[in-house]
């Protein structure tokens, strides 16, 4: 076979869905392709081309739009055009021109036809919808990992050994106790009828009825926990570890179809995985020093590694991560208040940037602050200067480093009450200075750790109100995101960095996940979304 026809089917055979053919199948393909240019600005795919054709995009680019010229979307290497190829036509309609100089493989609707006909696999393709085939594309990359299987693959409803032991919120604490010994539990689900209303544990026995004296023949009622978080029976057990991990929870009520069917709890993934790295969590919450933490610390790295060999996503990674630095964040904050005392005023321990985002990576710097109530004095900051420069030098002793832009709750700029974070809220939005979009792009992701009196939603809901109704510093938001492009080359290849320390590397956080996070923070602040509102009234309860 010729050099070129080599070459056209080693492209096709790494891209789907040529990649599904069979061998022989695919290697006569080439000879039946025919080799088109488009210079840029020319229409696509072509009215008049005879006879009509399935075109596979090999360099270029081609931009999709809509009836009313709205951009839906691009085409690039190893996309396929199939418009001319359906028979039903019942697709969005859409206008296609070159964004670029592009060339195409055309291959005659006739012989696609034959080729769907001798591959099944080929043909599952062209039968599903774009969603679907993006559904499927994730799927493969979850449910089969590069090593192993483990809580990557597993399923809630695999892990549930036994129907829910439960009794009612009018059961006696003494007979709920002696339930619990006699099915081996270290859990009880509290039902009225048919609905969830509690679960009562070890723990609560301990903390909330022997410490504190109270008469076990009061109802369980009494010392049960009512806010619960459940998961359903198709979630994924590593999702479900991550939910306990960042909730400091040990049991979860497994929910089909919002009924309970069962209980999970942290002894059940042992069974699956017990060296899992998330267990550090554990170890943080009983850790008495910043040494300690520092040494828990100095296996994040490792953490990180694993979780990729065994398959996890970059979300999960994020999730994981974060979900350690959230909980040695917490461990820091308890160990300073034991130091210090309990803090004069209340106060809301902030999170911001990637931490905030839950897309920490093992290098990660810090970017933190603190919100304290406005009854507070000058003289309280002697207080909450402490505890600041305790976390943080805790958080840096445990590799997640100064942040280089002092973005930290030490720096007495980060360290202010309500009023005055309203009042930066409100300069940022009205005058949207090339600094203020930049302290936007970390403070407007935040998040609470600690923040028993709600001080940050109520905060959050008046940024929120503020900049949705404040259109031109959503348009400098948007202008300040479209700053950071992603570095395509002409064929759009990417571009590595050219000389200095990281000659011939990528920068993925710089170059690809910060223009995507910047226009996406723009679509939920002129959408209003209000997500994190929830998030810093959730967290401190489930920490407690």
């Amino acid at each position: 076979m010729d050099i070129e026809l080599i070459e056209i089917q080693e492209f096709l055979a790494s891209h789907p869905p040529f990649d599904q053919l069979p061998e022989e199948l695919l290697a006569r393909l080439p000879r039946r392709l025919a080799v088109r240019y488009f210079r840029r600005g020319m229409a696509f795919p072509p009215e008049a081309a005879t006879p009509p054709c399935l075109y596979i995009l090999r360099r270029g680019a081609v931009e999709l739009r809509n009836g009313r010229g709205e951009l839906i979307g691009k085409l690039a290497e190893g996309d396929l055009c199939e418009q001319r190829c359906r028979a039903d036509q019942n697709g969005p309609p859409f206008v296609g021109h070159t964004a670029e100089d592009t060339l195409v493989y055309a291959l005659p609707c006739s012989e696609l036809i034959e080729l769907r006909a001798a591959s099944p696999a080929f043909a599952e393709h062209f039968e599903q919808s774009t969603s679907r085939r993006l559904r499927k594309a994730l799927d493969v990359v979850i449910e089969s990992p590069t090593s192993g299987s483990g809580l990557m693959t597993v399923r809630v409803r695999d892990m549930v050994r036994r129907a829910p032991i439960a009794t009612s919120p009018e059961t006696s604490i003494r007979a709920a106790a002696q339930l619990m010994s006699e099915h081996h539990v270290s859990s009880l689900l509290i039902m009225d009828g048919e609905q969830l209303v509690g679960m009562m544990t070890d723990r609560d026995l301990r903390n909330r009825c022997v410490a504190t004296g109270l008469a076990t023949d009061q109802p369980v009622r009494a010392i049960m926990t009512e806010t619960l978080t459940s998961v359903d029976l198709d979630t994924l057990g590593f999702q479900a570890l991550i939910t306990m991990t960042r909730l400091n929870i040990h049991h979860l009520p497994v929910m089909d179809n919002g009924r309970v069917v069962g209980l999970i709890s942290s002894t059940d993934f042992t069974r699956f995985q017990s060296a899992n790295s998330i267990y550090l969590v554990g170890d943080i919450h009983r850790a008495d020093s910043i040494t300690t933490l520092a040494q828990i610390g100095a296996k994040i790295a490792e953490l990180q590694v694993q979780l990729i060999l065994g398959g996890a996503t970059a979300t999960q990674v994020g999730q994981a991560i974060s979900a350690i630095t959230d909980a040695m964040t917490l461990r820091l904050i308890e160990l300073a208040e034991a130091d210090l005392g309990a803090p004069p005023v209340p106060y809301a321990w902030l999170l911001g940037g990637s931490q905030a985002r839950r897309e920490q990576s093992a290098h990660s710097d810090q970017d933190n602050a603190l919100l304290i109530s406005d009854t507070a004095t000058p003289d309280d900051d002697a207080y909450f200067a402490a505890l600041a420069q305790f976390v943080n030098d805790g958080l840096n002793a445990c590799g997640f480093v100064y942040c280089p832009g002092e973005v930290m709750a030490k720096n007495a700029q980060w360290r202010q009450t309500l009023r005055i974070w309203n009042k930066y809220f409100s300069n940022w939005i009205l005058k949207p200075e090339p600094m203020a979009l930049m302290l936007s792009n970390v403070f407007f992701d935040m998040r609470s750790l600690r923040d028993p009196y709600g001080l940050c939603a109520e905060l959050h809901e008046r940024i929120i109100e503020k900049s949705r109704a404040n259109r031109i510093f959503i348009a400098y938001m948007a202008a300040n995101a479209l700053k950071n492009r992603p570095p395509l080359g002409f064929f759009r290849n990417i571009v590595l960095i050219q000389g200095g320390d990281h000659d011939h590397t990528f920068d993925i956080k710089h170059r690809a996940l910060i223009p995507i996070i910047d226009l996406a923070r723009v679509y939920a602040l002129s959408a209003g979304i209000l997500e994190n509102i929830v998030i810093c009234r959730s967290v401190y309860n489930y920490s407690k």
